[in-house]
C-alpha cells in the first residue's frame, strides 16, 4: 500500500466520509442543516493523527494556506484561498478579522477534505431585489439575540463571498437563506452601500 502524503489524504478522506458526523449547523430560514469547523475539524485531527498527517493553517493579508504535512516522509499537500475582508456593521474590526479567519478555514478543510455540504437547488427562484427605501437597523435591534446572530451569519457569508468578487455566489446563498421581509430589512442594514449596490444591479439585471 502506498504511504505517500496523497495516498494517506485519500484514506483521510474516506475514513472522514465514513464517519458518523453531525450537522450542527442550521440555516433555519431555509430549512437546512450545514457543517461547522466543530463538527469535523476533531475527527479530522484524529484521523491525520492516525495516519500521520499534519495539518497547517496560516494567514496573510491576502492568502489563506492549509498545508497537509506527512510529519513520517515530510511531503506537503498546499490548499489556498484568497483572504477576504469583512466589514459588517456592528462587529468590532477584531470580529470581523475573526470570522473571516473561521470561514476561511472551513472552506479550507471543506475543499481538503472533499467535505459535501448543502448544494443550492437549481429550480430555485431568483433572489428577489431588495428595495431601496431607507434603512432601519430597528428591526435588527428588535430581534432576538438568537436570530440577530443568524442573521450576522448570514451576512458574514454574504460579504466573504462579495469580497472574493462572487456575486453570483452571495445571489445564490441569499436565495438558499429565503429570508422574509423582516429578515431582508435586518440583513439589509447590516451591509454597507458597496455590498447592497453589488447585489441590487445583479438581481436587476
Amino acid at each position: 500500500m502506498s504511504n505517500s502524503v496523497y495516498a494517506k489524504l485519500q484514506r483521510s478522506r474516506m475514513r472522514l466520509q465514513a464517519a458518523p458526523l453531525k450537522k450542527s449547523g442550521h440555516n433555519k430560514f431555509a430549512g437546512y442543516q450545514y457543517f461547522e469547523l466543530g463538527d469535523f475539524l476533531p475527527t479530522i485531527n484524529k484521523i491525520f493523527h492516525e495516519e500521520g498527517l499534519c495539518s497547517l493553517i496560516s494567514f496573510t493579508s491576502s492568502l489563506a494556506t492549509l498545508q497537509i504535512v506527512d510529519v513520517e516522509n515530510g511531503g506537503i499537500i498546499t490548499f489556498t484561498s484568497p483572504m477576504a475582508e469583512a466589514n459588517l456593521k456592528g462587529c468590532h474590526p477584531i470580529q470581523n478579522l475573526g470570522a473571516v479567519e473561521t470561514y476561511s478555514r472551513r472552506y479550507l478543510y471543506v475543499t481538503a477534505l472533499e467535505i459535501v455540504e448543502h448544494d443550492a437547488l437549481d429550480s430555485s427562484e431568483p433572489v428577489a431585489p431588495i428595495s431601496a427605501k431607507p434603512i432601519s437597523v430597528d428591526v435588527f435591534q428588535k430581534m432576538t439575540p438568537e436570530d440577530q446572530e443568524i442573521i450576522r451569519s448570514i451576512g458574514m457569508e454574504v460579504i466573504f463571498l462579495l469580497n472574493k468578487d462572487d456575486v453570483a455566489g452571495a445571489v445564490e446563498f441569499l436565495n438558499d437563506a429565503e429570508l422574509g421581509a423582516d429578515e431582508k430589512t435586518a440583513l439589509w442594514s447590516l451591509l454597507d452601500s458597496k455590498q447592497r449596490s453589488s447585489i441590487k444591479k445583479f438581481t436587476t439585471k
